[in-house]
C-alpha cells in the first residue's frame, strides 16, 4: 500500500512537471535538457557494467546535453539571432574525439566502447533533441513560434497508450505481444491502448478542428505514437533483461529510473517527427 501511494504521488508529480513544461519554452528546454543529461548518464552507467566495456560516462552526457541545446538553438530564435549549422561542429569534434581516444585507451573491447558510447547518443540524445523540432514550428509569415500541443500530444497519446493498455490487457489479456522480451503485454492490452489513443486524437481533432493537422492526421499521429511507443517499451524492457536488471535506476521513487519512464517517448518522439515532415511533402 505504501509502495503504491509513493508510486501515486511521484507520478502524478511527474505527469504534471511535463505538462507544465510545455507551457513555456524555457521551461520545456530546461527540464528536457536535464532529462537527457541524467538519462545518458544512467545509461552508460549501467553499460559500464558489462564485462570489458568503459564508456566515457561524463563526456557522452555532456556531449548529449549540448546536442539538446545545440537543437534548440537550431529549430528556434529562442536565445535571439537566427539558427546556424555551426553550433553542431563542437558535438561533432566531441564524437571524433570519443572515437579516436579508443586509439590510446588500450581497453579489451574497443569496438564494444565505441558501439555503446554511440548508442547513448542515437538512442537518448537525439529523440530527445527531436523535441525541439516538434516544439518550434514556422508560421505562415516565417516567424517561429512554441507549439505545446503538438510535443504534449505525443507523450498525453503514450500516457494514455500505457493507461489502456493495463486497463484492456489486465481484464481481457490472453495472447502473449512479445512472451520473449515482456510477458506481462498482451495483444488485447495493446489493442485496447491504441483504441483509447485514437479516440483521444480524434476528439482533439474533432474540437480543434483546422489546428495545425486535420482530424484524419490526427488520428494517423496518435497510431503513430501508440505503435512506436509500445515498440519503444519493448526495446527497453530487452537491453534491461540482457543486462539482467529489473529498472535502469532509483530516481524515481516507485517508478524506477528515467530511461523506464521515457522509454516508450524514445521512439515515439522520432516517428512522430517523421510523420509530421512525410505529411508536409504531400
Amino acid at each position: 500500500m505504501k509502495n503504491l501511494i509513493i508510486r501515486t504521488i511521484t507520478g502524478v508529480i511527474f505527469v504534471a512537471a511535463i505538462v507544465a513544461s510545455f507551457l513555456r519554452p524555457e521551461a520545456m528546454v530546461l527540464l528536457f535538457s536535464i532529462v537527457t543529461g541524467i538519462t545518458v548518464w544512467e545509461f552508460c552507467g549501467l553499460v559500464n557494467q558489462r564485462d570489458n566495456v568503459t564508456v566515457n560516462r561524463f563526456i557522452c552526457t555532456v556531449a548529449a546535453v549540448y546536442f539538446f541545446f545545440a537543437m534548440t538553438y537550431f529549430c528556434s530564435d529562442l536565445y535571439g539571432g537566427s539558427a546556424k549549422s555551426v553550433v553542431f561542429i563542437p558535438y561533432l569534434v566531441t564524437v571524433v574525439y570519443l572515437l579516436v581516444a579508443e586509439l590510446y585507451a588500450k581497453q579489451k573491447d574497443p569496438i564494444s566502447n565505441w558501439a555503446y558510447t554511440m548508442l547513448s547518443q542515437m538512442y537518448i540524445a537525439l529523440p530527445f533533441s527531436l523535441l525541439n523540432v516538434l516544439a518550434f514550428t514556422a508560421r505562415p509569415d516565417g516567424q517561429v513560434a512554441f507549439n505545446t500541443l503538438l510535443p504534449l500530444s505525443v507523450f498525453v497519446f503514450l500516457w494514455l497508450n500505457d493507461t489502456g493498455a493495463y486497463c484492456v490487457g489486465s481484464l481481457l489479456g490472453r495472447h502473449k505481444l512479445f512472451p520473449r522480451i515482456s510477458p506481462a503485454k498482451s495483444w488485447e492490452g495493446s489493442i485496447g491502448g491504441a483504441i483509447v489513443v485514437l479516440a483521444a486524437a480524434y476528439a482533439i481533432g474533432y474540437y480543434i478542428d483546422g489546428l495545425m493537422l486535420t482530424p484524419w492526421q490526427w488520428l494517423g499521429l496518435g497510431l503513430v505514437v501508440a505503435v512506436f511507443g509500445t515498440w519503444g517499451d519493448l526495446v527497453e524492457s530487452l537491453f534491461k533483461r540482457t543486462l539482467g536488471i529489473k529498472d535502469s535506476g532509483n530516481i524515481l521513487p516507485g517508478h524506477g529510473g528515467m530511461l523506464d519512464r521515457f522509454d516508450s517517448s524514445l521512439l515515439a518522439i522520432p516517428a512522430a517527427v517523421v510523420y509530421l515532415y512525410t505529411l508536409s511533402m504531400f
